[in-house]
């Protein structure tokens, strides 16, 4: 329900863009961050979703959104996680009770969306390289327009912004870069620049005497040179390696994050200069709900909480395919001391926290560096080891060379327990797994399994692990069947699915969790049912069977049908000269927008009755007529 904005929120009331926050006086935007926080807080206790990150960034945001003169000017965000204030204040506040649902507002940062989303984002660590584009491009025709990105410390541990910070330095770019430096990212930040920042930080000494000298010298001319000289001396004594300067930046900082004042007038001196300008400020993540700022990451992405107390509401817990993971990482790490657990900064999505905590000596959270992660772990699997790469579907595509090039050339015996496989509901097409069947398909060595169940995901896992080479197990965002696990693992014949039931005319080929819509369907169609289990190798001898005595063949999957698991069953039928009809159900080639994942699999006829909808256009265009349904 559209619930009015409370009466008391004065000025945010006000605010329809950010040319009304731009009319008001510098001495209202500290109202004007209380209110917005607020609302953030209020909305959110409703209806949920990214919370932490926002609550840190308010102040930042209606001083950017002040200072420039937006949407003229650019201001381009990394992720979407702290851009809710931007939406409140760019015209959308009484549309943020809708984030994440059907129809709603996006959960990240969406070009169709605003004028003001002036780059869509969903992955970490884009910002830099997508502002220094636009940055060039104003130059080249000619147009007064400042060009700022907002990163985060967390996304600073991935190469994609440092080779940015390169090129900006090196080109001279006018191109403002702002690190918004909360010391957190999802999992908490790791590497040597989180530790560099840290000492910066907590560097009172230098930044006291910088501040006093600079005062001090600043506006007598004779001395203002001996002035620069001497902070460079200073900052070369202080803080050691100076790296973004030596990246050919004007660095500022470290700034209280949540002075609007002082945010203000930094920005304004900044928005005065050229070239490659770097903005340090330190935040809270959680500021100002006591709750979030104890515990950031609980209050990450939040379902909807009581505002007072910060209690959050429980729902039923389901076990997952996570936590099936989770747990046979740490019973197979039990059993083989060889076992190495990889993941690029999601040690919480991907199920490691308990492996974390077991065995800390073998755990290696890598920071938001995907490709890392995969050529570290194939630098592991050379001397022997047997490293297992946890990642989601969506973020194995970041580091798709070294997947080919370090991994599949050398036949190395790396696994990839791939999470948040298909469809992930509320955070929508940019984290949807929709094309790892295909772009791993076409991978000599590979091995690909798909689980229909818990209980088969952990003897997948289990499998791909004693397989000597690349495999990779995928599996869903949630819950499965609720098949219970036992505790024994057995592997599964390399290549060999099975028969779930026997019908008549119609076989469906189920690949991966859609097994039980296509049992669904078959109950109706007569159908019979193969849980094909392998993407790679297929299982052949199973496909031809299949096709010898059926009329019509369906194949199903939670990927694209583009190059996908249908599309190798086809290839191998038309390899053998088989004409049986066939139909291919999996996902569409378009994205899919954010909303309920059940209701996603039914738009795209990948429920039961899709099923048998698709089966009926089938039979009726090839003139089958359905035997030995009643």
């Amino acid at each position: 329900m559209n619930k009015p904005i409370s009466t008391h929120f004065e000025l945010l009331s006000k605010i329809n863009s950010p040319a009304d926050l731009r009319k008001l006086e510098q001495g209202d935007l500290k109202q004007v961050c209380e209110e917005t926080r607020g609302f953030l807080i209020e909305t959110l206790a409703r209806v949920g979703g990214h919370f932490a990150a926002g609550l840190g960034a308010v102040e930042v945001t209606a001083a950017l959104h002040y200072v420039f003169n937006t949407p003229n000017d650019r201001i381009v965000w990394d992720i979407g996680h702290q851009a809710y204030p931007h939406k409140i204040l760019t015209g959308r506040r009484d549309q943020l009770h809708t984030i994440r649902k059907p129809d709603g507002l996006s959960p990240f940062l969406k070009r169709e969306e605003s004028v003001y989303d002036t780059f869509g984002a969903g992955h970490s660590s884009t910002s830099i390289s997508a502002a220094l584009g636009m940055a060039v491009a104003a130059a080249s025709r000619g147009e007064d327009r400042d060009v700022v990105a907002v990163i985060g410390d967390g996304a600073l541990t991935a190469g994609m912004a440092y080779e940015a910070l390169n090129n900006a330095g090196d080109m001279d770019a006018n191109l403002l870069v702002i690190l918004n430096d909360n010391d957190m990212s999802i999992s908490p930040n790791v590497g040597a620049l989180r530790n560099y920042l840290a000492r910066l930080l907590s560097g009172k000494a230098y930044t006291g005497i910088r501040k006093g000298a600079k005062g001090v010298l600043q506006n007598v001319p004779p001395f203002q040179d001996l002035a620069r000289r001497w902070e460079e001396h200073m900052k070369g004594m202080v803080m050691p390696g100076t790296l973004f300067e030596e990246l050919g930046f004007y660095y500022i900082g470290p700034v209280d994050g949540h002075d609007i004042d002082a945010l203000v007038k930094t920005l304004q001196n900044l928005k005065a200069l050229d070239g490659p300008r770097f903005l340090h400020i330190v935040t809270q993540k959680g500021k100002g709900f006591e709750p979030a700022e104890g515990d950031p990451l609980a209050y990450h992405g939040v379902s909807p909480f009581n505002p007072q107390t910060g209690e959050i509401q429980e729902s039923v817990s389901k076990r997952t395919y996570t936590h099936v993971f989770s747990d046979w990482l740490c019973d197979m790490a039990e059993k083989d001391t060889k076992l190495m657990g990889i993941t690029p900064a999601m040690r919480e999505g991907s199920g490691l926290v308990k492996f974390s905590q077991q065995y800390p000596d073998r755990y290696f959270d890598v920071g938001i560096a995907e490709q890392h992660a995969v050529t570290f772990a194939a630098g592991i699997a050379c001397e022997g080891l047997k490293p297992v790469v946890a990642i989601y579907s969506t973020f194995l595509q970041r580091a798709y060379d070294q997947l080919v090039h370090d991994v599949s050339v050398q036949n190395l015996d790396v696994t990839f327990a791939i999470d948040r496989a298909g469809l992930v509901g509320a955070d929508g097409a940019t984290h949807a797994g929709s094309f790892d069947y295909s772009f791993m398909r076409c991978l000599p060595n590979m091995l690909i399994l798909a689980p229909s169940d818990e209980a088969e995901c952990r003897n997948m896992l289990y499998t791909a692990y004693q397989h000597q080479g690349p495999s990779s197990v995928r599996y869903p965002r949630g819950s499965g069947t609720g098949t219970k696990e036992t505790t024994e693992m057995t592997a599964i014949p390399i290549g060999q699915g099975e028969i779930s039931t026997k019908g008549n005319n119609i076989a469906i080929l189920s690949f991966g969790a859609l097994l039980p819509a296509a049992l669904g369907a078959a109950l109706k169609l007569g159908a019979s049912v193969a849980n094909m289990r392998f993407i790679k190798p297929l299982d052949e001898q199973l496909i031809l069977d299949l096709a010898k005595n059926h009329s019509l063949l369906i194949t199903l999957e939670e990927n694209t049908t583009n190059g996908g698991a249908g599309s190798g069953v086809n290839e191998f039928l038309a390899s053998q000269s088989i004409t049986t009809p066939i139909i291919n159900l999996g996902l569409p080639d378009s994205y899919i927008e954010h909303g309920l994942q059940t209701d996603m699999l039914t738009a795209c006829g990948l429920d039961a009755s899709g099923i048998i909808k698709s089966a009926h256009t089938a039979l009726h265009k090839h003139g089958i007529k359905l035997t030995g349904v009643a």
